[in-house]
């Protein structure tokens, strides 16, 4: 697993929960060569001591070095975990879900940060058989795109997912522009070309 070190004095925002770290921050990254060019991979983060501090989705082709998925040292990164947080952010708008399954209008499902899921944003239009829309705005979350959506699907009951792209942000992550659907049927143009703030 990679390693990522912080320059000493710039762990206070780590410390403080704040979840981005910039490459202004990073003092070097130990791992295998592979790894480090592995977008989204998972790292653990330590202070210029060598303290554990959190762990975290690296990227080196973006500003945002790093982004935190976890503070805690006995928490892996896993599918398991995946799961659990997106369940999680369905459940605590479970009163939106109940009235989008009744067909009530578009409904935010997921919101980045706020979520433990930084970069990831869903949208839910269009009722039980309508769509599930996601912005994958960081490698992080990118590079748990299949359990995300299985997810997603699952405990909605809603079986269609498209993925919206904004270029700019995609291309500052050094990520591929490729929207389109990612389960089940196309949504109608109103839908896919529709926009969302930037995911934190």
């Amino acid at each position: 697993m990679l390693i990522i070190t912080i320059k000493q004095g710039k762990e206070k925002s780590l410390l403080e929960k704040q979840v981005w770290i910039y490459a202004s921050a990073v003092e070097r990254v130990d791992g295998r060569p592979d790894e480090k060019m592995k977008a989204g991979a998972t790292a653990l983060v330590h202070s210029s001591s060598g303290k554990f501090l959190a762990r975290a989705a690296y990227n080196s082709k973006s500003q945002i070095r790093a982004r935190v998925w976890s503070f805690d040292e006995n928490e892996p990164v896993d599918h398991a975990m995946i799961k659990r947080r997106v369940k999680a952010a369905v459940t605590r708008r479970s009163t939106s879900v109940a009235d989008k399954k009744a067909g009530a209008g578009p409904v935010q499902l997921v919101d980045g940060e706020e979520d433990g899921l930084s970069g990831l944003l869903v949208d839910w239009h269009g009722g039980p058989k309508g769509f599930l829309v996601c912005e994958f705005q960081s490698a992080g979350v990118d590079a748990w795109k299949v359990p995300i959506v299985q997810t997603l699907i699952a405990e909605t009951g809603c079986p269609n997912v498209y993925e919206r792209t904004d270029a700019l942000i995609r291309k500052g992550e050094g990520l591929p522009v490729a929207p389109g659907v990612l389960a089940g049927d196309e949504p109608p143009d109103e839908i896919k070309d529709g926009r969302r703030k930037t995911a934190r």
